[in-house]
């Protein structure tokens, strides 16, 4: 029994238009008055009704947020290991259908972009690759990580889904987050954006993150990729995870994260495009419901727009990131992940936080 079989699948079919669309302003401000929101609760706060008290939800989202994390914000940064992809995911730039020289890091490479992370301040590092087992083995993650033990407190991953095995050895190894996104939790949706490899199995990337969590990562992310479905029902399913992970591993620090789609090297294109007023309505809705839930914007977003953010429930923000393999010290020799549009460095997002009232964190954990 997992999230599906517990939660998604009791819900899934649930009518989700007809009930946003009965929501009332009366309904969400009577929700607003629980102190423990329920699911209905969340959901009427999604709804297009609750653009009309956004000012009151926005207030006890921050009150919510400085209560239980203060007014501090965790920066991170990721590396790309590596671009080779088994898989065709319609949205990604490093899907297998894009024809591109596709390149991963040596050690000697995965140090000298270490290095000049390092002298950033940055202690947490998170670090992806593209989805192929064959290039990108566990036993290689390994090897980098053993190599970026070196200048980090905190080492995340962001790859292809793994056994528990799998996880259980990289985190003997020194990995201690993992963030893994279901992309669109949408069974008919996901099936079409992943038409081929290994991706296509819905069911075992659903289960990733619990596995992550038996295997003893001390920190799990999770969400949906907003954009590929209605964005009420994919930040619905996607908050309700988070919450059957704290409830069952009360020992995993949960947090949520909501990147919207970005250009990248194809022509596919949204159907479901997130405004930034309803992204805040949700990151304050979200705030809301799981008052204890991390919640993580990357670089995806504007400069100015992310400024704003941490008062109403961000307590995490990834700072000079680059989508390349190599990217820091070799930019422009791959074709990116996805375009960002927070390009500044790490100092000026640190100036930035610290002009709105805010301490940047740099390091809030050290492995053994």
């Amino acid at each position: 029994m997992g999230y599906y079989d517990e939660v998604l699948s009791k819900i899934k079919d649930f009518p989700f238009d007809a009930f946003l669309k009965e929501v009332t302003t009366r309904d969400v401000l009577s929700s607003l008055d629980r102190e423990h929101l329920n699911a209905e609760d969340f959901l009427r706060l999604l709804s297009p009704a609750a653009a009309n008290v956004m000012e009151e939800m926005a207030k006890r989202a921050y009150a919510l947020t400085v209560r239980n994390f203060g007014r501090v914000v965790l920066l991170f940064t990721p590396l790309y290991l590596a671009d080779f992809c088994d898989n065709y995911c319609l949205y990604c730039g490093f899907s297998a259908r894009n024809p591109f020289p596709r390149r991963k890091l040596t050690l000697d490479e995965v140090e000298a972009e270490a290095k000049v992370i390092a002298q950033t301040e940055l202690k947490h590092i998170l670090i992806l690759t593209g989805e192929s087992r064959q290039e990108t083995p566990p036993s290689y993650i390994a090897d980098c990580v053993e190599v970026l033990k070196r200048y980090f407190s905190s080492i995340s991953i962001e790859v292809y889904p793994l056994t528990v095995e799998e996880y259980g050895f990289l985190v003997s190894q020194g990995v201690d987050g993992l963030t893994i996104y279901q992309e669109v939790y949408d069974e008919e949706t996901y099936a079409y954006v992943h038409p081929a490899g290994p991706k296509r199995d819905y069911h075992f990337r659903l289960d990733a993150p619990e596995r992550g969590c038996r295997a003893g990562m001390r920190t799990v992310t999770v969400g949906p990729l907003l954009g590929l479905a209605p964005w009420q029902r994919e930040v619905f399913f996607a908050a309700l995870h988070a919450d059957y992970l704290q409830r069952k591993y009360p020992w995993v620090e949960v947090s949520l994260s909501f990147p919207r789609l970005r250009p990248h090297l194809g022509n596919f294109m949204p159907e479901f495009p997130v405004d930034d007023r309803s992204f805040v309505q949700i990151i304050v809705a979200s705030r809301l419901f799981l008052p204890r839930v991390g919640i993580t914007v990357s670089t995806r977003e504007k400069a100015e727009f992310r400024d704003h953010l941490p008062p109403l429930g961000v307590t995490k923000m990834s700072a000079w990131s680059s989508t390349e393999v190599g990217g820091r010290l070799n930019p422009h020799k791959t074709p990116p992940q996805f375009e960002i549009s927070d390009e500044r460095k790490v100092e000026e997002i640190k100036v930035s936080l610290y002009g709105r009232g805010y301490q940047p964190v740099f390091k809030d954990w050290h492995m053994l």
